[in-house]
């Protein structure tokens, strides 16, 4: 697939999902806004707040007023991890769209990491952990569901639990993602290497939480994301339904 070669400064939208991210979010905008003042021609960054009950929605409008590259989506309800993504990518207007957790455990200055993948034909550049940071439990159930995608979806990166992506906003013309929880990561990757974007992957720094909790691991989100993920099975690989 043809794509358009990047500018030497090119155009980006760097966003983070956020719920109860009080102690970090502050940190990654800043860091955010600062490298991109110095890597892009273009940019903005974006903050989904999906329907926080911590100090988060104080911090990031006290952030706000001395950062008119800030955009701030609030959720008056949480809608889930899936929910935050899709916000973030339909506020998101920018040539190349950047997105990481907003829990701090990853550092968004290394995105000037991936910029040099974004060549001409590398639609998705995609991050995997050097080494996890967490704790014991986390790692055996991440590496599980990540064996289990890879195998039962053909996912072909090395790491689909690592939200450190970077990807043409072109590429994803056509995609429609459907779910609001963790699933749509196995969505959104199934379905880029579907439509034949081309993938580059490059190893990135992963640290332990030093705020907060998971959202995720607790029997019922674990259970629910089971069962969407089988339905996501059913729809993709059986019958084939991309839309």
């Amino acid at each position: 697939m043809a794509t358009k070669k990047l500018t030497a400064k090119p155009s980006i939208s760097v966003f983070f999902p956020c719920y109860n991210d009080e102690g970090s979010i502050a940190k990654l905008v800043n860091d955010a806004s600062a490298v991109l003042r110095r890597i892009a021609e273009d940019w903005e960054v974006i903050v989904v707040d999906d329907g926080s009950s911590d100090n988060s929605r104080k911090i990031l409008k006290a952030l706000a007023k001395n950062n008119p590259k800030l955009k701030i989506v609030f959720h008056e309800k949480n809608r889930g991890y899936g929910g935050a993504l899709k916000s973030g990518f339909r506020n998101a207007t920018k040539e190349l769209v950047f997105y990481t957790d907003g829990d701090g455990q990853y550092d968004v200055r290394e995105i000037e990491k991936l910029l040099p993948r974004i060549a001409d034909g590398i639609d998705v550049v995609q991050g995997y952990k050097l080494k996890r940071h967490d704790p014991f439990y986390r790692m055996i159930i991440g590496t599980l569901y990540h064996h289990f995608s890879r195998i039962v979806f053909n996912i072909k990166v090395k790491d689909i639990d690592c939200d450190f992506r970077l990807i043409r906003k072109k590429a994803m013309d056509g995609i429609t993602l459907h779910y609001d929880s963790g699933v749509i990561c196995v969505e959104l990757v199934k379905k880029l290497q579907k439509k034949g974007a081309r993938f580059s992957e490059i190893g990135v720094h992963h640290f332990p939480r030093l705020h907060g909790q998971s959202q995720f691991f607790n029997i019922r989100r674990v259970s629910k994301t089971l069962a969407e993920q089988t339905v996501l099975w059913w729809k993709l690989i059986i019958l084939k339904q991309y839309d």
